[in-house]
Order: structure tokens, then sequence, then C-alpha cells
């Protein structure tokens, strides 16, 4: 019989996405306190295996959909397995990582169940045998504490927010192979192929980001060819710093981010922007060179579990959220940090 606290296992093709495993180990600490275990979802095409890892990851059942139709990510068929799933056992909660694929997931099942979405939540309490989440609101300026009054409460949780768990490889469980119908007239949309973005680390995951902001531009030292118009050169320049804001992240194992000044200034991809309208991170380690700290970029990296601070303005917002302060040019000191680095990780 399926549990009380039901975990959504996120993954791309089979590849799990590593949120998963946190979101087992916060419906662990839930089911601590309500009674019985974890009950792990996974929905997919030949994904017995990702069934097994959750189980080895801390979930007491596998709930498995395998049907050759759910290879491709699709939230028409995977909400109506997960609503069909939470509609036959009427588990009370259920938790998914706030990735694209979660948080889409999450909002069509809960229209189908016809109960509410909690999103992007940093912790998880109970109080009198219920679910009270925290989750920011107003671009990170505040905290607040929410509960859903609805059977089943669907709850996202912010990627890195929660600690992973070790695998344990003697860990037995039940896995139990569901059979769901699809129509096929119920799917809208169809996967006709991906592409990779560039860079290696994906933002969201990283557990060390270094961002670059319209101060990257700034370096009159720099001299751009001279064929360049006055809009070129700017991108010129900022490309230079950009070059030494990867070189930082690429010594650290990190990712490459952005405000969303440089983003709109061209500077750099949309899919490099932190903040309230690009990606919201909570690395380990989050190096900001040349970001003011607008309270949009803080909505997006105010978690983070260190900030470090570069910027030539001493009064720049960004110094009040960091851990670490450097008052310089990033041109000067982001060399000194990778050439530091280096010597220290001997790379």
């Amino acid at each position: 019989m399926a549990d009380k606290i039901w975990v959504y296992v996120d993954h791309f093709r089979g590849e799990p996405h590593p949120a998963s495993w946190e979101a087992i180990a916060a419906g662990g600490m839930l089911a601590e306190q309500l009674g019985g275990g974890v009950t792990a979802v996974v929905i997919g095409s030949a994904v017995e295996g990702l069934a097994q890892q959750a189980i080895h990851f801390g979930a007491s059942e596998a709930l498995l959909v395998d049907n050759p139709a759910l290879q491709d990510f699709r939230a028409e068929p995977y909400a109506t397995a997960l609503s069909k799933l939470a509609g036959d056992n009427a588990p009370e909660v259920i938790l998914l990582p706030t990735t694209t694929r979660g948080r889409e997931l999450a909002a069509m099942a809960a229209m189908d169940l016809d109960t509410g979405v909690m999103p992007d939540v940093t912790a998880l309490e109970v109080q009198d045998g219920a679910v009270v989440v925290t989750r920011p609101v107003y671009a990170g300026k505040l905290l607040c504490k929410a509960r859903c009054n609805r059977i089943p409460q669907l709850i996202t949780l912010r990627v890195r927010a929660f600690s992973k768990p070790e695998a344990d490889e003697s860990r037995s469980g039940t896995l139990t192979p569901i059979e769901i119908d699809l129509p096929a007239g119920d799917t809208l949309t169809e996967v006709v192929g991906y592409s990779q973005a560039e860079g290696s680390v994906s933002l969201t995951d990283a557990a060390v980001v270094v961002s670059g902001g319209r101060g990257v531009a700034v370096n009159p030292n720099l001299r751009p060819p001279s064929d360049l118009d006055d809009k070129e050169a700017e991108i010129w320049k900022a490309q230079q710093g950009f070059k030494l804001v990867k070189e930082l992240a690429d010594v650290l194992g990190g990712a490459v981010g952005a405000s969303r000044a440089a983003v709109d200034a061209g500077y750099i991809p949309y899919e490099h922007q932190v903040g309230q309208t690009g990606k919201v991170v909570s690395p380990d380690l989050y190096i900001a060179g040349g970001i003011s700290g607008a309270i949009q970029h803080q909505a997006g990296m105010r978690t983070s579990k260190v900030i470090v601070a570069i910027n030539k303005d001493p009064e720049a917002p960004i110094f009040k959220l960091a851990r670490f302060g450097i008052v310089g040019d990033l041109y000067d000191v982001l060399p000194a940090l990778t050439e530091a680095f280096r010597k220290r990780l001997n790379k």
C-alpha cells in the first residue's frame, strides 16, 4: 500500500535529476513525523533501474509507470499518469523538484486533482499533523509559511535547498509496476528533437556559480578593434570580461551566470541569467563580479550558502548579502582569484 508521502522522480530519458534524491530525503523527514515511509513515483520508458535507485536513496516503495510512449517528457501524459496514480491511492503529500518539468507537471496534476501547488519551497515542517512550508515571496525579500487545505498537497522543492542523501545499495523496498491507459488523443505535444546548450555545467545544479554583470564591459584599458561601432565595442569588452568569469568558473568546476542587465545588453545568452526572470540558484558558493545586486537579481541567488561580491562601488546593494566583499575592479580581482585557486587546487 502506498505511503502518505510521495516523491516524483524527475529525470531526462532515464537520467535522474539529483534534486529527486534531495526530495526523497525531505520526504523521509516528513514521513518520520507523519508515520509511514516514502513512495517514489517513476514515470517513463525503460526506467525500472531508476525506480531501484529511488529505493537505494531512501524510498520504501516505488510505483513504476513504464510505457514506451513515455520515453520523452510531455506534460499531458505524465500529468495523466501522476493524477490517476494519486486518485487511486490518495497520498497526502506529493513532492516534486522545482525543475522546469517538475513545475509544469505539478501545475497540470493539481488541475486534474482539484488541489493547490506550493512552489519553490525551501523548508518543510509538521504542525498539528499538517505539513507547513516555507517559501520566498516578493522577489525573495520575505519568507512566508503556508499550507494547502486540499489533499493531496503538491509541493515543489527548490533545487539544492535540501541535503542529498547517500545511496545505500543494500536497501530493499517494494517495486510496484502500474499499468495506465494513456489515450493518444490526449497528447497535444510531440518531441521532435533535442539540442545541447553551450557549457558543461547546469546552472541550477552547480555547486559553484560565478556571475558577471554590467561591470564586465567597464574597462578603460581595453582597446576594441577600430572597425567596431560603439555597441559592438561594448559587447567586445563584455566578452573579454566574461572570459575571466568563465576561467574562474572552470577552475572551480562551476557554472557561469549573469545578471539581467548583462543579458539585456547582449553580453551573454539568456540561459545564463540568474534572477527573478531567470534561473533561481542555491549553490554552495556564489561569486558575483560587477553586479550591483538589484532586488530582481537577489531573488535568484540569495539562498546561496556563501556569497562573494566583487564591485568597485562600496555602496552596491550586493554587499549587504555577501559574506565576503571585495571592493575592486573585477579585471584585477578575478584573474588573481583564478590563479590562487589554481595553485590551491593544483590545477
